[in-house]
């Protein structure tokens, strides 16, 4: 008889482990459940809110619901951010989940990734309100060269546009910690040198090529001449 019952403890405490695991699994999946009705809920708000404020205007306006269609997605601009909010929703119910599993490590992994998705979502605003602004100076610089008689009106907005995108691109790249200061100092190297190369173009030869452009885009006239 004592042969016995040493043969079932093993299979004894195996169901008393069965007994108390059910219990967290049964809440872990109503957490699961209770999180994707949330996570559906959150991503239609965002977007209804979205695009309320007319936030589909700026993006489209700025260029990144043409980029995004061009790399194939379906989505635009504003279902992206619904599609962020959603999966932070999800991530936060598996980490409550799992956490009542007793499982640690799959908790801490995805808390890593629920902290990186809100900086995906800063940088976003970042490229959507810096492209905007950057449209904006480009054609505020085009039609300000053309009121005055500037030629090439249109190259030196396009220079402002991606003079201001090319940074905002940074900012948003620094945000979610790719390149950060490297870039940033790679950017003011490459445009000190460009400042540089241009002074020495004008002063060691470039005089007549500068005396030309200048004229191109500042026309004199004869009511100009003081003489």
């Amino acid at each position: 008889m004592e042969n016995v019952d040493m043969m079932l403890e093993p299979a004894r405490a195996f169901l008393i482990q069965i007994g108390a695991f059910l219990p967290r699994l049964g809440l872990a999946l109503l957490i699961l459940l209770a999180g994707f009705l949330v996570a559906k809920a959150a991503r239609f708000a965002i977007e209804k809110g979205l695009r309320a404020m007319n936030f589909h205007i700026v993006t489209k306006r700025s260029g990144m619901d043409g980029f995004l269609q061009l790399s194939g997605s379906e989505f635009d601009t504003t279902r992206l951010f619904g599609a962020l909010v959603y999966w932070v929703v999800i991530l936060a119910a598996l980490i409550i989940a799992f956490n009542g599993l007793g499982l640690e490590y799959v908790t801490e992994l995805l808390g890593r990734v629920m902290l990186f998705v809100p900086r995906v979502i800063v940088a976003l605003l970042v490229l959507a309100f810096g492209a905007y602004f950057a449209r904006f100076v480009g054609n505020a610089v085009v039609t300000y060269c053309r009121g005055i008689g500037v030629r090439d009106a249109d190259l030196l907005g396009r220079l402002a546009r991606y003079a201001i995108l090319t940074f905002v691109v940074m900012i948003a790249l620094d945000e979610i910690d790719i390149g950060g200061a490297f870039l940033v100092q790679t950017y003011l190297i490459l445009l000190a040198g460009l400042v540089l190369a241009l002074a020495l173009a004008f002063g060691l030869g470039g005089r007549e090529w500068a005396a030309a452009r200048l004229e191109r885009w500042w026309p004199t006239t004869k009511g100009d001449d003081p003489s």
